[in-house]
């Protein structure tokens, strides 16, 4: 069975994969955060977010130069904890992904719906991720073409947002009202939308093994793409925040436009643009978290954790059955509306992926010291701010996010059976398998006498 990726990719396309995957978290989702605490209070959550993403991308990109695989965090938690670590780490990858992907839908619809009122939200979710599925299953050398192309055009979007806001800024929309408004409890529940700014920045990753030299490429695509996000996720808060009130920043599906309709007044022509441009980035992070999670699936069942189907590869070298079918466990929650719950959902499993990884890294240090590491990130004190940080984000996402979390847990709890049992029935066929060829050989060893 061809189950080998083509190695395609330069830097260039790493870097757009990386924001592209991102940069959707720019044009809405974060303003829920909103709702809990104030624009003061969100900033606290914003920078512990920040530092926790810079610090874990410096240390995710030794992983990644060290082992290049299309499973990413699924490998590396493998080869330092064994099956049962990697199927973990992968689960989480999936619910972080597999999550993502219709809260952009979502979003994607309801900017549609701003500008074609009479398109359902729904119905323009499924549509357009359906489209991008499709472009997918075409190889990731042209779903990489169109992702540098979609991703520039959406940060001209931000850069063109930021200059129409800049010179309208009040800085009494931020520190005016009670500053304090929610306490820690609130920039707690703050958190999972400041991780909405920079969530599946890691998915770059599962594109490792297609990188033409990933040695020199992944730091290059990984420190590029943090320094990128850091500076367009504080910008547009910055615009944003001073230009409209708190109260109507968190209700919107559509945070941009609405700031420039308080702006130039309701209607006006930078808002539609900007509503049109915002798909750019929608689609962008659609596009490439599609590319990230059927990477994941592939790389898990070439593994062996999941049914042999999801890595078969077409003439092309592409994983169309793993981009297709978790597509439709996708497109069920599309159904669901409530694009802020699947945010939570999803952000829960990025930092449980985070905290694996980081003792992955730990572990391997360790375990394999001779390990070629081509890039190497200042140890132990950068992946030690980094577990830190990602261990305070999952208790305050647990404690201000109880009743959803615990179905997220729940689904770990099955996941787990499912491993175990999984890998109980196919160890018993493996070994069927092999007493069967050692009595067939015996029996032509015995004819032959």
């Amino acid at each position: 069975m061809n189950n080998e990726l083509k190695k395609t990719l330069n830097p260039l396309q790493l870097w757009a994969i990386i924001v592209g995957m991102v940069i959707s978290g720019m044009y809405c989702g974060w303003n829920y955060a909103l709702d809990f605490t104030s624009p003061i209070g969100f900033i606290i959550a914003i920078l512990i977010v920040t530092i926790f993403y810079t610090t874990f991308m410096f240390s995710y990109a030794e992983l990644s130069t060290a082992i290049p695989h299309a499973g990413g965090p699924s490998e590396y938690s493998s080869r330092a904890m064994g099956n049962f670590g990697g199927f973990l780490a992968g689960f989480a990858c999936l619910i972080e992904f597999l999550f993502a992907t219709p809260a952009i839908a979502l979003a994607v619809g309801a900017y549609i719906h701003f500008l074609v009122p009479g398109i359902p939200v729904v119905v323009a979710a499924l549509v357009c991720y359906g489209v991008f599925v499709l472009i997918n299953c075409l190889g990731v050398e042209t779903a990489a073409k169109v992702e540098l192309v979609v991703t520039i055009v959406a940060i001209i979007g931000l850069l063109l947002f930021a200059g129409a806001g800049v010179t309208h800024m009040k800085l009494s929309n931020i520190t005016d009202g009670d500053i304090f408004r929610g306490g820690f409890k609130g920039i707690f529940a703050a958190i999972p939308y400041a991780i909405w700014f920079y969530l599946a920045v890691e998915g770059g990753a599962m594109a490792a093994e297609e990188c033409k030299n990933p040695k020199k490429d992944i730091p290059k695509g990984f420190i590029l793409g943090i320094i990128t996000l850091v500076i367009l996720s504080l910008l547009t808060f910055f615009v944003t925040a001073t230009n409209i009130s708190p109260a109507l920043l968190s209700k919107t599906d559509s945070p941009l436009p609405e700031t420039l309709g308080v702006i130039y007044g309701a209607g006006n022509v930078l808002s539609k643009i900007m509503s049109f441009i915002g798909l750019f980035g929608l689609i962008a992070s659609l596009h490439g978290i599609i590319i990230a999670y059927s990477r994941q699936a592939f790389a898990m069942s070439r593994a062996g954790y999941f049914p042999a189907v999801l890595a078969k590869v077409n003439k092309q070298g592409t994983p169309v059955n793993a981009i297709i079918l978790p597509s439709l466990v996708g497109m069920i929650f599309i159904l669901s509306g409530k694009t802020a719950t699947i945010i939570v959902i999803s952000t829960f499993g990025a930092v449980v992926l985070y905290i694996i990884s980081m003792i992955s890294l730990f572990m391997l240090r360790k375990k394999l010291p001779n390990l070629e590491r081509p890039y190497k990130v200042y140890y132990p004190i950068v992946p030690t701010v980094a577990l830190v940080t990602a261990v305070i984000l999952l208790v305050a996402i647990t404690i201000s996010n109880a009743a959803t979390v615990i179905w997220v847990i729940g689904a770990f709890a099955i996941a787990i059976c499912y491993y175990f049992v999984y890998t109980s029935v196919t160890a018993k066929a493996s070994l069927k398998k092999e007493i069967e060829e050692e009595n067939n050989e015996t029996d032509s060893y015995e004819g032959i006498i």
